[in-house]
């Protein structure tokens, strides 16, 4: 396929891709509805109370980012609120228990404790813990968090909003749209490039589905719809889970790029930088979910510079598939251009380069989906790519087969080729043996180049003189012979007749005595049982004089 057309292919569907997905930035923001709610921290001591904290001004900072405070206890306080909205929602994050006390303009303080259990089934679509707040005649004042437990990687209270009924659910509805399309997509893809793999069984192909069910499982997770399917789950234990499938996710990619460019890409170095990158994946997942909230903070960082040494590697993959002129590479840098970079970003918000975004939080499922759609056209194009290769090569098999089968000299078949293809019809056969009379005297007259023109005309006048369902053969030397099923048509005759009318080099008198024979060709016996009379008749056309034609009389048995 020329590269302007495989472009134009691409960018079309892409732009149809992106089409789909115009409304995604809104939908992945839209986990944020509702008013911004303005905090302040304060580090948990001993002895503190909820009551003293709500006057205790002067504990609070407003003014430092969240994750400077490192992890342990803490108090989240509002600022002064006059709010009747129907729910606070912030951020999913890791912690053992956090107690919300929502002040009245009455007086009233009421408190809702969520430990991991509770924090599950509060979990609303896009990882939202979503609190609703009791309806009083009195508006609310002001909230506060007590917090135990925070890991603080991302945040202590995460981007607090205060939301209406109607916004929480507008929210689920255009968030459980993206999920949705996600999965579908996914699992369409997984169906489809199953099909595949089991007729055409290429090993990219698995990587590949198991790339796309990792994403599927990962958008389970992180979504926060795993919550809803299983209650009982506690919310740490689901971002355990998210971790997880996200680095088994990244391997099955690697695995997938391994297999999809080839052994010719990835050898030496690359194949074992490769090897230790997907390892230092799992066993940086696999310690974060085994050994969290021990050493979290390292743990995460860990973690995070897994996924900056499989970045790292997209530049060495790029360009030894460049140097090696690797038919994919253009695709394959389309296809990844979105993830490397939003990896690139998530990363960097792991280390506190970048502030906390729900849209980058989310743009995993949104780059993956840009991902998992061009690499299944990168999967089409390479079986388009295997196909042309399969079709030359077949072309050319057939082409080495009639060479092989062909004589050089007549283009018609030789004795190899002919008994290949007469062998084995079971009916009864007429065949010719023609023999050019004197043929040595032709030699000698016109040299070997001008018996070759005449041995060329003689073929010619066979072809000509034969039906088109003959076999015709030049068995070696001047000895011609032709094989056609048993009609009672004389063909001996018409080839006799033809011969005689070509016009030979120099205008030489040049003949040819036949001798022929029917009778079935099922097998080799058969063969030489034919063959041996036919020729007996030649031999016999010859003692007679040649330039004419004699018929086997003897039956022939199989």
């Amino acid at each position: 396929m020329p590269a302007r057309s495989a472009f134009r292919i691409v960018f079309r569907a892409l732009f149809a891709l992106i089409a789909t997905l115009a409304a995604v930035p809104t939908a992945a923001q839209s986990g944020l509805v509702g008013r911004d709610v303005p905090i302040c921290i304060a580090p948990a001591r001993p002895g503190d109370t909820a009551a003293a904290m709500l006057r205790a001004d002067r504990r609070y900072d407003c003014t430092r980012a969240q994750t400077s405070f490192g992890a342990g206890d803490f108090w989240v306080r509002s600022a002064p609120l006059s709010t009747r909205a129907w729910a606070v929602r912030s951020g999913s994050l890791w912690q053992d228990e956090a107690t919300l006390y929502i002040v009245y303009g009455d007086g009233v303080v009421l408190s809702q404790r969520m430990n991991g259990h509770d924090a599950t089934r509060a979990i609303r679509l896009g990882a939202i813990f979503e609190r609703a707040l009791p309806a009083r005649e009195a508006p609310v004042t002001r909230l506060m968090w007590h917090v135990r437990g925070a890991a603080n990687l991302r945040g202590i209270v995460l981007a607090p909003h205060l939301a209406t009924a109607r916004e929480s659910v507008r929210s689920d509805m255009l968030l459980g749209a993206l999920y949705s399309a996600f999965g579908g997509l996914c699992l369409a893809l997984l169906i489809y490039n199953l099909a595949l793999w089991g007729a055409l069984r290429h090993g990219f192909q698995l990587a590949y589905c198991a790339m796309v069910a990792g994403l599927m499982l990962y958008a389970f997770s992180s979504s926060g719809a795993m919550a809803w399917v299983f209650p009982g789950l506690e919310n740490n234990d689901r971002l355990r889970i998210n971790y997880a499938m996200l680095s088994i996710a990244a391997v099955c990619a690697l695995a997938f790029a391994r297999s999809f460019f080839g052994a010719h890409v990835f050898k030496g170095w690359l194949a074992r930088a490769s090897d230790i990158v997907a390892a230092l994946l799992l066993v940086a997942a696999t310690a974060l979910v085994v050994l969290a909230p021990w050493r979290i903070t390292l743990l995460d960082h860990i973690y995070a510079m897994s996924f900056v040494a499989l970045i790292a590697l997209v530049p060495f993959i790029l360009w030894r598939a460049w140097r090696d002129r690797s038919n994919y590479l253009w695709i394959y840098t389309i296809s990844w251009a979105a993830p490397v970079v939003l990896a690139g970003m998530r990363a960097a918000g792991n280390f506190h380069l970048l502030g906390w975004s729900f849209l980058l939080d989310n743009s995993t499922i949104l780059s993956m989906t840009i991902e998992a759609t061009l690499s299944s056209l990168a999967i089409a194009y390479r079986f388009r790519l295997i196909t042309a290769e399969r079709d030359e090569a077949r072309e050319q098999e057939i082409a080495a087969r009639l060479l092989a089968d062909a004589d050089p000299l007549t283009g018609l078949l030789n004795r190899r080729g002919f008994l290949r293809s007469a062998i084995g019809r079971d009916r009864a056969h007429l065949l010719v043996l023609a023999d050019i009379d004197h043929f040595k005297l032709v030699n000698d007259t016109l040299g070997h180049d001008g018996g070759d023109e005449v041995l060329r005309i003689v073929a010619r006048a066979l072809r000509a003189a034969a039906p088109p369902d003959a076999l015709v053969a030049r068995l070696g030397g001047e000895e011609f012979a032709l094989l056609i099923p048993d009609r009672g048509h004389d063909l001996a005759a018409d080839v006799l007749a033809r011969v005689r009318t070509e016009r030979m080099p120099f205008d030489i008198s040049v003949t040819v005595s036949l001798g022929t024979c029917h009778g079935p060709i099922a097998s080799e016996d058969d063969w030489k049982t034919l063959y041996r009379h036919a020729d007996q008749a030649l031999f016999a056309a010859k003692a007679a004089g040649r330039d004419r034609v004699r018929h086997a009389i003897a039956p022939i048995a199989a």
